[in-house]
C-alpha cells in the first residue's frame, strides 16, 4: 500500500483549507497532513505520493519554508515517486507572476527524479504569465482565492478524483 502525504505550511490559512479539502476529498484517513516547515529529507522520502501546497509569495517566489528546504530537496533521488502540487496566487493582483511558486517547485522536483501529476487547464484564468504552465496547462492544482474562491471546492474535488486515477 502507498503512502501518501500533504505537505504545507500550518501558518498558511488559505493553503490549508484546500489541503483540508483535498484530504477531505480522498475520504482516506491514512493520508498524513504534515507541516512544511518542519519536514525532513528522512520524513519525504517515506512517502510514495506527496501533495504539496506551494503559494507564491511576493513577485514570483517560493514561500521561506519551501526556499529553505530545497536545498536539501536539490540533495535528494526522487526516482519513483509521484508528486503533485496546488498553488495559490492571484492573477489579477499579480499576473506577471500567477502561481510561479508552483512552476519553480516543480522544476526542482523534476530534476531530481520526481514524476509530477495532476496537471490541470488553465482554461477559466486570466493572468500574463505563469512558470506553471507548460503546454497550455498547469503542473499541478491552480488555486486563485481571492478573484475565484467561489470555485474551490469544485476545483479540489475534481482534481482530487484525478489524483485518485495517477497515483494509482
Amino acid at each position: 500500500m502507498n503512502k501518501t502525504a500533504i505537505i504545507y505550511s500550518y501558518n498558511t490559512k488559505k493553503t490549508g483549507k484546500i489541503a483540508t479539502l483535498i484530504q477531505e476529498g480522498f475520504e482516506d484517513s491514512t493520508i498524513e497532513m504534515l507541516n512544511a516547515e518542519e519536514i525532513t529529507e528522512d520524513i519525504f522520502l517515506s512517502f510514495d505520493h506527496i501533495i504539496m501546497g506551494v503559494a507564491t509569495w511576493f513577485d514570483g517566489e517560493l514561500p521561506n519554508f519551501w526556499d529553505e528546504f530545497v536545498p536539501a530537496l536539490e540533495e535528494l533521488d526522487l526516482t519513483g515517486k509521484k508528486i503533485a502540487l496546488f498553488g495559490l496566487g492571484d492573477q489579477k493582483g499579480y499576473p506577471e507572476n500567477f502561481l510561479d511558486g508552483v512552476g519553480i517547485m516543480a522544476g526542482i522536483l523534476e530534476t531530481q527524479g520526481a514524476t509530477l501529476v495532476g496537471f490541470t487547464s488553465s482554461e477559466g484564468y486570466e493572468f500574463e504569465s505563469s512558470k506553471a504552465l507548460r503546454n497550455d496547462v498547469f503542473m499541478g492544482l491552480a488555486i486563485d482565492y481571492e478573484n475565484q474562491g467561489s470555485m474551490n471546492q469544485e476545483r479540489a474535488a475534481a482534481w482530487v478524483e484525478q489524483l485518485k486515477k495517477e497515483f494509482a
